[in-house]
């Protein structure tokens, strides 16, 4: 990544932080817009431990680096602080009228050159760039969670997307140490088509009386796989999850795509996963 470019991220959740983490540890400045200052502080706090965890178990910046980290992000409540970026990545709550609002909102503040990301897990980029003057500035990029400790990131091109915007994103992964695996767009682009209908379905199975803790041990000891779906659904976080499923199947028609009771009584009564300590399995 050249030193000319100026990364923003709008959006200071789970994502939004993970990514800045990134930026920052990977000797980038970078520009953080929320306007709730709550979110941002609690943002604040979850990059100092994360960072600080990543130190005690050997696989992250030296205890020396993290002053340095944490100095290269800026926070701010006004999107009018990304008039100069080069490269913003929308990470707002997965609500398509929010989502437009934003891109509308700094389509009209940054400068026309400026690349637009968006992290949306299952809106088409099409429909999300057709709100800018600039579609062929526009992309997905969809970081997994937790973002700092993901090798890959799934790029999403649209028809109208330049080269010159895909190799700016590229490059951009590469200067964080990732790999961009490039696909086509569509509702929930690749792994979360797939994806949320194995959580709808292994949530469903929970209904009819299998417990979490063996659906994802069938999963893990059977499959290989390192997190089976209902564990990982609460790493995504569960309102995540459901947004995620109304969107696929407005999206969509595919009536597959619903949320199921249990996940449903579960955000209701806010058990969200990890972030709230309980989801489908607890965290003390």
């Amino acid at each position: 990544m050249t030193a000319q470019h100026r990364i923003g991220v709008v959006g200071a959740g789970t994502m939004g932080a993970g990514i800045a983490q990134c930026v920052a540890a990977a000797g980038m400045p970078v520009t953080v817009v929320d306007p709730d200052p709550t979110a941002a502080e609690r943002a604040r706090r979850g990059i100092r431990a994360a960072l600080r965890s990543s130190v005690l178990l050997g696989r992250g910046p030296r205890p020396g680096e993290l002053a340095g980290i944490t100095d290269r992000i800026r926070w701010s409540q006004r999107v009018e602080e990304l008039r100069e970026a080069t490269l913003v990545i929308e990470s707002v709550t997965e609500r398509v009228a929010l989502k437009y609002r934003v891109l509308a909102e700094l389509d009209r503040v940054c400068a026309p050159s400026a690349v637009f990301a968006s992290g949306t897990s299952a809106i088409p980029i099409t429909d999300l760039a057709a709100r800018t003057t600039r579609p062929e500035r526009m992309l997905g990029l969809h970081f997994m969670n937790p973002a700092p400790l993901t090798e890959a990131v799934e790029v999403i091109t649209t028809a109208q997307t330049a080269p010159g915007t895909l190799a700016t994103a590229l490059d951009f992964l590469s200067a964080l140490g990732k790999r961009g695996i490039v696909v086509g767009d569509g509702p929930g682009f690749v792994i979360n088509r797939v994806l949320m209908l194995a959580i709808a379905e292994a949530a469903a199975v929970t209904e009819s009386g299998t417990d979490a803790a063996t659906v994802d041990a069938l999963f893990e000891g059977c499959l290989g796989h390192r997190m089976g779906p209902l564990r990982t659904a609460d790493l995504i976080g569960l309102d995540n999850v459901a947004d995620t499923l109304a969107v696929l199947r407005d999206t969509t028609g595919d009536g597959r795509y619903r949320v199921p009771n249990v996940l449903a009584t579960l955000v209701e009564n806010g058990h969200l996963g990890r972030k709230s300590g309980r989801g489908f399995h607890a965290y003390p």
